[in-house]
């Protein structure tokens, strides 16, 4: 059934106009970024198979383009438009996360870190760089592969901090498997990197820890 054909109150885009995006499922959504459907299927219809064919609408938005155009009623120009959708999403939340002290908005910051990392496919470290009032001076990847003792070296973090004029900075990294729960290594080289950025006067605010759900903060939970 065309959706034209829907009681005006059922139709996804007029539903979103009148009481805002957050109603909408994962499927009506997709349907108004979709806008039409295939033969057969109307465009809440063919979301709903995307999202099942998928597995999830971040399995969807996180797809590579081979993977999203393989399927039907996605093409190129889709995949186009939906990178343009995601990049204005997270320079949106950047924007956000400068304006004001990240300490008084610890939900844009989870907001902004979940969409830098979360669709990494291997884990990566970061620095989120603040100024004296806590505000953001710059977010930089710094290492990528597993992260250890090994493989993220504390000189190479205090050079950034020095070279961002940075007073304080929060650690952050992604599990890729999805669970945040934070391994030993991750707690030995937060207390390490906390002694070498302690001796230029760098504070680490916190080490968050990007997976599947929020953000898992370390100081929240007691770990530093």
């Amino acid at each position: 059934m065309s959706l034209q054909s829907w009681p005006i109150s059922e139709r996804p885009r007029e539903r979103l106009l009148e009481y805002g995006a957050g109603v909408l499922s994962d499927a009506e959504l997709l349907a108004i970024f979709l806008r039409t459907g295939v033969q057969g299927r109307n465009a809440v219809d063919l979301a709903r198979d995307l999202l099942t064919e998928f597995g999830g609408l971040r399995q969807l938005l996180d797809a590579d383009q081979a993977s999203f155009t393989s399927h039907l009623g996605l093409g190129p120009a889709k995949y186009s438009q939906l990178q343009a959708v995601l990049e204005m999403g997270r320079r949106h939340l950047a924007a956000n996360i400068q304006r004001d002290s990240a300490l008084e908005s610890p939900q844009a910051v989870r907001d902004f870190l979940k969409a830098k990392l979360r669709h990494e496919l291997h884990e990566v470290f970061a620095c989120l760089f603040l100024d004296t009032k806590h505000r953001v001076l710059a977010f930089e990847v710094l290492f990528y592969g597993t992260i250890d003792g090994a493989s993220v070296y504390p000189r190479q973090v205090v050079k950034r901090a020095l070279a961002n004029n940075a007073a304080a900075l929060i650690l952050t990294h992604n599990h890729p498997s999805g669970v945040a729960e934070p391994s030993q290594a991750d707690k030995v080289l937060t207390e390490r990197l906390k002694e070498a950025l302690a001796l230029v006067d760098v504070r680490v605010l916190d080490h968050f820890i990007v997976g599947d759900g929020e953000p898992l903060s370390m100081v929240e939970n007691g770990w530093m």
